[in-house]
């Protein structure tokens, strides 16, 4: 780790000591995982321990969990799966929100120029799904609805058992996005009872290119990289076996520190945000004030504009994000924060904080010192802020 101070574990989060030091040896075991003589089988095993911490993390069974190279590779294959699926049922509807992530967004996007219908539900000021208008969505009888289960940008988290059985009773398939959630809130996909979820090996301190796709026993799922029999036939490819292992290894680890992590990130979110509340007047804080993500903090500063705040912070040596990192090329306002009701200068004045396992109160402190300033200096050159 650098000297800098890293508060944007949302985007990414660096390998854990113990998950680098488990990869490295895993990365000696070269033999391909579908080969049947002894090296092949022995990574195969790795292969499977890690399959089954993975299904542990959000209680599933251990067959229910096909590896992926992340998130936006397994969301995509649910959708795709949507195709086929909606023609034999007779049904011709998605339903999602409209904060979700940009692949879960594009996906449907797709699917709407295949002639399929997309509904994008509205979300009250705090992020939540608003009911009424999932019900008219619902009545319209989708094949599936996907809605995540924690967001990125602002942590807001869904009331996903009740969404999942309201969907359930309209003959609607459910899909979660789970990539923001798994490994720091407790997630119980059993309970929950939705059909497909996915999860990303980078957000719990794992390699990147890595991550996992449930679905739930009897579902149907199509291939959307086809070739091999690996995974069933689902995913083909050869396996990246190390970073399987690995993945594995982080989630067995996120699993067992899941309730210090809880503790540790939010005591940090909540010393941030009401240090910064009492030294900088006029700014909002959003997302839910309770239903979030302990570890996440996203605030939007009134006559101040976030690339500026954001580079500001960079030269103090703090990485932040303005909204989603997977956005960031885009100079639009976010989407989810318009979803919000927040109008374009709040949406391009907001900073992402999201904080980790190796954050420390030192560095809120030294935020809470330097940060400040900026927004006075900003404020200051502003020529639309009044105060």
């Amino acid at each position: 780790m650098s000297n800098r101070i890293y508060f944007d574990y949302n985007a990414t989060t660096p390998m854990s000591q113990e998950v680098l030091e488990f990869y490295t040896r895993e990365l000696s075991k070269y033999a391909n995982a579908s080969s049947l003589h002894e090296d092949g089988r022995a990574a195969k095993k790795d292969m499977e321990i890690a399959r089954g911490h993975v299904a542990s993390l959000v209680n599933v069974k251990a067959e229910e969990i096909i590896f992926t190279s992340g998130g936006s590779e397994s969301n995509n294959t649910v959708l795709n799966t949507m195709l086929n699926e909606g023609k034999k049922r007779g049904r011709n509807v998605i339903v999602t929100s409209s904060i979700e992530h940009p692949c879960v967004l594009e996906a449907t996007k797709r699917l709407e120029s295949f002639g399929m219908e997309a509904i994008y539900l509205p979300v009250d000021g705090d992020g939540l799904i608003q009911m009424e208008a999932y019900k008219e969505a619902l009545a319209k009888k989708p094949v599936l609805v996907s809605i995540m289960t924690a967001n990125n940008e602002i942590g807001t988290i869904q009331d996903i058992k009740t969404l999942c059985t309201m969907a359930h009773e309209a003959g609607a398939l459910f899909h979660t996005d789970c990539v923001q959630a798994a490994g720091k809130v407790p997630v119980d996909l059993a309970d929950w009872g939705v059909d497909y979820a996915t999860f990303s090996a980078h957000k719990i301190y794992g390699p990147k290119g890595v991550g996992g796709l449930f679905v739930k026993t009897g579902c149907p799922i199509e291939p959307l990289i086809r070739g091999g029999h690996q995974e069933a036939g689902i995913r083909a490819g050869t396996y990246n076996a190390p970073a399987i292992a690995a993945y594995g290894k982080a989630a067995e680890l996120a699993k067992a520190d899941i309730e210090h992590y809880g503790t540790h990130t939010r005591a940090l979110r909540n010393k941030l945000r009401d240090g910064l509340l009492a030294k900088i007047p006029g700014i909002k804080v959003n997302g839910h004030p309770e239903r979030v993500l302990p570890n996440t903090l996203d605030i939007s500063f009134p006559g101040a504009e976030g690339e500026a705040i954001l580079l500001h912070l960079d030269l103090l040596g703090v990485d932040v994000s303005t909204g989603s990192a997977c956005a960031s090329g885009s100079l639009e306002p976010s989407h989810v924060l318009m979803a919000t009701g927040l109008g374009p200068e709040l949406a391009h004045g907001s900073i992402r904080f999201s904080f980790g396992k190796y954050n420390t109160e030192a560095e809120v402190d030294y935020v809470l010192e330097k940060f400040p300033p900026v927004i006075e200096r900003l404020r200051a050159m502003s020529t639309v802020y009044n105060g």
